[in-house]
């Protein structure tokens, strides 16, 4: 069986605040998690999953201008 994680151990290693985690959860961003109860709990391999799917970057390219002016556009919209 695998081991569950509880909200303040997820909080800790995503380095996330418990209202943050809690934000997430609210709006179907964060992770996957169970109910035991009323009690929220998360596995392991779910929050493994979700990390592994979240986008990277740091690739050391920068935009061009002309790419920084549609990205601007875009959030405006």
């Amino acid at each position: 069986m695998e081991s569950l994680l509880t909200e303040n151990e997820v909080s800790a290693h995503l380095k996330v605040s418990l209202a943050c985690l809690r934000r997430w959860r609210l709006c179907g961003e964060g992770p996957q998690y169970v109910k035991v109860n009323n009690l929220v709990r998360y596995r392991e391999s779910d929050l493994n999953n979700w990390m592994s799917e979240l986008p990277s970057a740091g690739n050391g390219r920068r935009l061009s201008p002309r790419s920084l002016i549609r990205t601007k556009l875009a959030a405006s919209a």
